[in-house]
């Protein structure tokens, strides 16, 4: 099982190095499902229905979400009816949308995606600690492949939770901060882990956005209308394998052998 997971989707630089690059990536790498977080596709702020249909018919299987998962209001009446579309879980009882999502790969293996978020320096919603156990419960049995997308602000967190979910679950990643660690490794019980994936989208400013408004608001403290950069886009992915025959995590789930850090450009 290969697994290609690319980093938060940066307006529409983002979805061009998507668009351009994604299909080749597949074939060459023999990708057998394709996950990406899509909450900043919408001009670096949300994602409007158009853009996930669109994200999705370039060989996305399952967009997740985050903190900006509902900036852009019409998303609220669309992500009901597309399942494929997660926004994170532990958003109170109630919000539309769901964080878990059930498929079947291409090759075949039952998979199951989990979106978190975090509350350290973020909107104070539910505990996804508590959260991935009850989501997790909902998971079949026969589901070999489980993949967890947590969005949050601090190193911190995000480590703890892949401690925490270790040999429960196949991956546990993390997006939000735009910027790619280099600490990813495969924990003790098989899962594969990294604190942050990157982001795909304009590298010339900052975390996605035009470097000029960006420096300014630092500068003098006033509010400031923030646009998506341009230039030196990037799409910054992690591949994950496993051993489809190989032993289980102790929670019966596939481990697994290696996670690698991707990096393309447009050509």
């Amino acid at each position: 099982m290969r697994v290609l997971f690319i980093g938060d989707i940066v307006g529409s630089p983002g979805r061009q190095i998507v668009r351009e690059r994604l299909a080749d990536i597949v074939r060459q790498r023999q990708i057998d499902l394709v996950v990406a977080n899509g909450e900043n596709s919408a001009s670096g702020f949300g994602i409007t229905p158009r853009l996930a249909e669109e994200l999705l018919t370039m060989g996305i299987e399952v967009l997740t979400g985050g903190n900006h998962s509902w900036d852009r209001k019409e998303i609220l009446d669309f992500m009901p009816h597309e399942p494929r579309l997660l926004r994170p879980a532990n958003f109170p009882e109630g919000n539309v949308g769901s964080g878990l999502y059930l498929g079947t790969a291409r090759n075949g293996v039952k998979y199951a995606v989990l979106n978190l978020q975090g509350r350290v320096f973020m909107t104070p919603i539910d505990d996804p600690f508590r959260k991935a156990d009850s989501e997790l419960a909902k998971v079949p049995d026969d589901v070999a492949f489980v993949f967890v997308d947590m969005h949050a602000e601090t190193t911190s967190e995000k480590i703890a939770m892949g401690w925490y979910l270790d040999g429960r679950v196949t991956a546990v990643v993390g997006t939000h901060t735009h910027v790619a660690t280099a600490d990813e490794r495969v924990l003790p019980g098989g899962t594969a882990y990294i604190t942050d994936v990157g982001m795909s989208g304009p590298h010339g400013g900052v975390i996605g956005m035009d470097r000029g408004g960006i420096i300014k608001k630092f500068l003098d403290g006033l509010p400031a209308r923030f646009e998506v950069a341009s230039g030196d886009v990037e799409m910054n992915c992690v591949l994950i394998e496993t051993d489809d025959l190989g032993p289980r995590n102790a929670a019966g789930r596939l481990r697994a052998q290696f996670i690698e850090r991707l990096r393309f450009k447009i050509d």
